[in-house]
């Protein structure tokens, strides 16, 4: 399967005018069975409680407050992936896993999603999502930042198990592992003035 590259795709943050660029991608399934991106945004009772709807409402109202939640990969112009990037702070469900919990107490961006249409998957984009996530944090003063991959245990692993990206993306981008507090789950950071 061919590969995409930069030149492929352009990748923007999700703005208003953008706004029905993102339901299209997501579909009337909101993503992963409703979840409209909102898992790490909501306590666990808040997130189930809005499942679908109630979580496109409230993703629709962080975009309509041009709050940036994340980034939007375009090819000719149509949607094809996403990936949520912002301050560790508005993602208040990492510190409550005890696998991703805080490290330190440094000041970091996080990585925590993407969402790719699946014609599209295994084609490199989620690489492209994670170099603009990189870029688009550093524009906004971050020095840190954090991702959270999975190490599938296979070949056969699904979308939803993948959602947080994959160790070998995040190697190949220049991240390093600073903890795993589980055997497929390390917590990865890219220090900005290293790679400057």
């Amino acid at each position: 399967m061919e590969q995409l590259t930069d030149t492929d795709v352009c990748i923007y943050p999700v703005t208003p005018d953008r706004w029905t660029d993102m339901e299209a991608l997501f579909g009337p399934r909101g993503g992963c069975m409703g979840c409209w991106c909102m898992y790490w945004r909501l306590s666990r009772k808040e997130f189930d409680a809005g499942k679908g709807e109630g979580n496109r409402t409230a993703m629709n109202a962080l975009v309509g407050a041009c709050q940036l939640p994340g980034l939007l990969a375009y090819k000719n112009e149509e949607p094809i992936g996403w990936c949520s990037v912002g301050p560790r702070s508005v993602f208040p469900a990492l510190n409550r896993s005890r696998l991703l919990k805080p490290v330190d107490e440094r000041k970091v961006w996080s990585v925590v999603c993407f969402f790719v249409q699946r014609s599209y998957r295994r084609q490199g984009l989620t690489g492209l999502l994670l170099q603009a996530a990189l870029r688009y944090a550093v524009g906004q003063g971050a020095v840190i930042v954090e991702g959270y991959p999975v190490i599938p245990r296979d070949q056969n692993a699904s979308a939803l198990e993948m959602q947080t990206g994959v160790y070998s993306v995040f190697q190949k981008a220049g991240f390093v592992e600073v903890v795993r507090r589980s055997e497929t789950r390390p917590i990865m950071r890219f220090y900005i003035n290293e790679h400057i």
